[in-house]
């Protein structure tokens, strides 16, 4: 018989990667969650910065808010409202024209920035950050993990999470064969990049209610998408913050500019909703931002060479719920090998 370390190793501790290991941890499973970055929640990020004041600057600079249509979802979305973890942000935001655009749609907010959503998922979960992981091979019946650090685990299962380009390139690296259809799905899988820039303001935004615009398809020449007001959305409460997102066409074009150029051209197009001075700005740079190719199934899953599940927001729905759903269809599978 052969001996694991553990039952289902996972790389990337975001959304489908800490969902995915609830629900088999919960079933009596050993796993392992690896994530490269210094924290978890990957783009259920935040930021904080300490200001002139002696309070903290915090910015929401990946996802910003999220949506539940799926019963599932809403089921965890309402143990996060019970706890005060999330609140109702607001049914709508206002398009390029400054007036609100409701559908009645509840648009929720984490009180605490969204990465608090990621910490909570992580609770009593064997995580381990700063884990680059550098070849995934099959060996007999399972999986053999090589790390940066030399290290390396053996795991019955694997789940990847990350996005597919990089989750491919680990099973590349320690020369892991798919069956060609399989391969062929994930390739198929792309995203657009996503520049943020992260302002803290002199004064309050001007931007309208509910704090937020959200402009749909760079319309133009508008390079924009987002911009958000974390002042408002309330988790940045000791400093006026502003998260700033730039469509896919201006990121590959400025990709490669300097931040300094970047956030000169972001804050102009801004400009007309904030309307006071920057006291300072940050550029963050999401190479695989949004799924705009995805893969129809809610993830993943083969046997061959050993048990191996993709996940994550590329997989079924996008987004954060899409994330949510396609790491529990993961982890369902995986369960019933």
């Amino acid at each position: 018989m052969t001996h694991f370390n553990v039952d289902c190793l996972i790389t990337g501790a975001g959304m489908a990667g800490l969902t995915a290991a609830r629900i088999l941890q919960t079933q009596g499973l050993n796993v392992v969650v690896l994530d490269k970055g210094r924290g978890i929640g990957g783009r259920m990020a935040t930021r904080w910065t300490d200001n002139d004041a002696g309070g903290r600057a915090r910015y929401d600079h990946g996802a910003q808010f999220f949506t539940a249509r799926d019963a599932a979802f809403q089921t965890q979305v309402d143990d996060w409202l019970a706890r005060g973890l999330a609140k109702e942000w607001a049914r709508g935001f206002s398009g390029a024209s400054g007036q609100p655009q409701h559908d009645g749609h509840p648009r929720y907010s984490a009180v605490n920035g969204m990465n608090s959503l990621a910490r909570d998922l992580a609770r009593d979960l064997a995580v381990t950050t700063n884990a680059r992981v550098d070849s995934i091979s099959p060996q007999e019946q399972g999986w053999r993990v090589r790390r940066a650090q030399g290290d390396h685990h053996t795991a019955a299962s694997i789940l990847l999470t990350p996005p597919v380009e990089q989750s491919l390139a680990l099973l590349d690296a320690g020369a892991t064969t798919l069956a060609d259809d399989t391969r062929a799905a994930l390739e198929r899988i792309s995203y657009d990049p996503c520049m943020a820039l992260l302002v803290e303001l002199d004064a309050p935004s001007r931007l309208p209610e509910p704090g937020a615009v959200q402009l749909r398809g760079e319309p133009l020449g508008q390079p924009l998408v987002w911009i958000g007001d974390n002042h408002r959305k309330g988790i940045s409460p000791d400093a006026f913050t502003v998260t700033v997102h730039a469509g896919p066409e201006f990121t590959r074009a400025h990709w490669d500019a300097p931040h300094e150029i970047i956030a000169q051209r972001l804050l102009q197009a801004a400009n007309d909703w904030l309307r006071v001075p920057v006291k300072r700005w940050y550029v963050h740079r999401w190479r695989y931002s949004q799924p705009v190719v995805t893969h129809p199934d809610a993830c993943l899953f083969t046997t061959q060479p050993a048990p191996l599940a993709f996940a994550g927001d590329a997989f079924g729905s996008s987004r954060l719920e899409g994330a949510f759903l396609s790491g529990r269809a993961a982890a369902h599978l995986l369960l019933n090998r």
